[in-house]
């Protein structure tokens, strides 16, 4: 890595739903930028994406791709990252990987900007790990907490946008949607089932008759925030939302907390807009509102009303963003830029 100003960045995967919003990401954020490389599969060489008022052409992604590059962004897959994610760290690029690849290997940090940035220096394979979307917006809600009063259990309840599961699956939502309201059948395409006006559970299965995703949740938490003791109850559920993935979380610590403590403390947090104002109809965060937004967005922080100093909290941010590429920037910004 040189001391120049500015960078190469390769972008993997640029022409998928968090891809493009990599793209776009940098771009706002006037990451220095001095050339991108924008790869993606065969089918997608030659095609052209928006950057900076002009357009980059897509290239195949290959064994060469990262020769002179600082920084690569991957988000192509977990199968894509595990083949590649090594090449570009061996041609000197640091890489921040979107995918589950390297997120639970002992030498591939796992970081959040806002909660263990720190974490960032020490990375043996050269490969960071962005975390899943849905564990992000989580920890960055609950770590002023943790360094309070040190997290015993969390139990959260997820509510999914399908964009969470790529394009093709957000245009599975509208079909079915369309079908519907026209009284015809629904024939999913991408999802388990119907998604138009309906909620499903659509990860893989995992251990004990959880989801993958509900593992990650548990597997991530712990790693990101450094205690293996915190336990971690989840459910995660898609809902027909485009863009934002919302929480209802409820934490108990090891020295009670009262919610008034708790806001003052999220007032202030880094990456956090705290909704403070009492109980109303449609006074809360929303995805509709946070989509295309950067900030963490947490409201309804409540004392628990049967468990005493324990709290009741709703979290909401941009799944694509926070949950995934602007994460991914924020780490490149906060070791070069």
């Amino acid at each position: 890595m040189s001391n120049a100003k500015s960078f190469v960045v390769a972008v993997a995967g640029a022409t998928g739903a968090v891809g493009r919003e990599m793209l776009k990401t940098l771009e706002a954020r006037r990451f220095p930028v001095s050339r991108l490389v924008a790869l993606a599969s065969k089918r997608s060489a030659g095609q052209k994406l928006p950057w900076k008022g002009g357009e980059v052409t897509i290239e195949e992604l290959g064994p060469k791709s990262f020769e002179g590059v600082d920084i690569a962004l991957f988000s192509a897959g977990a199968s894509v990252s595990r083949e590649y994610g090594p090449i570009a760290a061996k041609s000197g690029a640091v890489v921040i990987d979107n995918s589950s690849a390297w997120r639970m290997d002992a030498e591939c940090p796992l970081v959040v900007p806002e909660v263990n940035m720190s974490a960032a220096a020490k990375r043996p394979k050269g490969i960071i790990a962005n975390p899943n979307c849905s564990t992000i917006q989580m920890v960055v809600a609950l770590k002023p907490l943790h360094d309070a009063a040190r997290i015993k259990h969390i139990i959260v309840s997820t509510y999914q946008a399908t964009s969470g599961k790529g394009q093709a699956a957000v245009v599975d939502l509208m079909e079915q949607a369309r079908a519907a309201l026209d009284d015809k059948p629904i024939t999913p395409s991408v999802f388990p089932g119907q998604i138009a006006f309906n909620v499903i559970c659509d990860w893989k299965a995992g251990e004990a008759d959880y989801s993958e995703e509900e593992w990650k949740m548990v597997h991530e938490t712990r790693k990101i925030m450094g205690d293996d003791a915190i336990g971690v109850s989840p459910t995660t559920v898609r809902v027909p939302v485009v863009n934002g993935h919302s929480e209802s979380i409820h934490v108990q610590f090891h020295r009670a907390m009262k919610a008034e403590e708790a806001k003052s403390l999220l007032r202030n947090a880094e990456g956090v807009v705290l909704m403070d104002d009492a109980y109303a109809p449609g006074k809360h965060p929303q995805p509709a509102h946070a989509s295309g937004t950067d900030p963490v967005y947490v409201g309804r922080v409540r004392d628990d009303i049967a468990v005493p100093g324990a709290l009741n909290l709703f979290v909401v941010a941009d799944n694509l963003r926070k949950g995934a590429a602007l994460n991914a920037v924020q780490i490149a910004e906060r070791l070069f830029a």
